[in-house]
């Protein structure tokens, strides 16, 4: 696993190493543009070369993008779809230019439109994303369970998966404040390895690129999306050392998305605390 936390790409695509870098990250995770406007970023061929040489030299080992929140691929507005594949087959171009784990993604909302067709318009935006792109998997983020947003439970995630086509680049992001909040108590071993079993069941585990680590401000089974700082939420440092330390989680980026001591970002004492978190969780399970 490698633990690190979201980071800006503020100044240039490769100053995120640096922040990375500041913050002893092991894995990075960046936004492909602005959250805030549809504008894309005009990054090249150069800006990919540097980004890669940087990382090359640092203790980096591995990115993941963010697709940006204005992206909604299950709207049935024709212009918001239309952004929303430009801006999520922009974030797939960058993954291959840069070499990313993959792209999560928020799949959509309802926005009070009925289910089905809901769904089926989220499939067919990311199966046109995918055909548009190379090679970086795109990971479907498992939501906080709120009404109207789509990937709900792992029932929902397989479903979108196969209108999307069934690409083996379509796989899942799972979140811990998600998963929590959501229903799933995953701060003990058994009970996450539960969980796990049914995300292979119904998603299949090979599937899971990316984990996001973060503490729930809300409890569980709320579906409020409130993420804590590490240690400090309704999961605690017991519930997030079980959550980084399932061995189903190796080889994957492991990023926190947490306000930060001053609600500016993660800071370098969050993610050393997880990567302790982690030690301390893998020591109880070796015995």
């Amino acid at each position: 696993m490698w633990v690190g936390c979201h980071v800006s790409t503020a100044g240039g695509l490769s100053n995120a190493i640096e922040r990375g870098q500041e913050r002893g990250c092991e894995a990075i995770q960046i936004f492909h543009q602005s959250p805030r406007m549809w504008r894309p970023t005009k990054y090249g061929p150069d800006d990919f070369a540097e980004f890669r040489e940087r990382m090359d030299e640092s203790g980096v080992e591995a990115v993941i993008i963010h697709a940006v929140y204005l992206i909604n691929c299950a709207s049935k507005d024709k212009e918001l779809r239309k952004k929303s594949l430009t801006s999520l087959s922009h974030a797939l171009e960058i993954g291959d230019g840069i070499g990313a784990k993959g792209v999560v993604l928020h799949p959509g909302s309802q926005k009070g439109e009925p289910h089905g067709p809901s769904m089926k318009r989220a499939g067919k935006v990311i199966a046109e994303a995918l055909k548009r792109t190379d090679s970086c998997h795109l990971l479907l983020e498992q939501t906080a369970g709120h009404k109207g947003l789509l990937g709900r439970d792992f029932d929902e995630t397989a479903a979108l998966i196969e209108l999307g086509g069934g690409s083996n680049r379509l796989g899942l992001c799972l979140d811990s404040c998600h998963l929590f909040v959501q229903g799933y108590d995953i701060t003990d071993e058994s009970h996450l390895d539960a969980v796990l079993v049914e995300a292979d069941e119904k998603v299949g585990i090979e599937r899971l690129g990316a984990i996001h680590v973060n503490d729930a401000a809300a409890p569980l089974g709320s579906c409020r999306d409130r993420h804590a700082n590490i240690g400090t939420g309704e999961m605690g440092k017991r519930g997030l050392s079980a959550f980084l330390s399932d061995p189903r989680f190796e080889n994957l980026p492991a990023t926190l998305e947490t306000p930060g001591p001053k609600r500016k970002g993660t800071s370098k004492a969050e993610v050393t605390t997880a990567k302790r978190l982690r030690r301390e969780g893998l020591k109880r399970r070796a015995k």
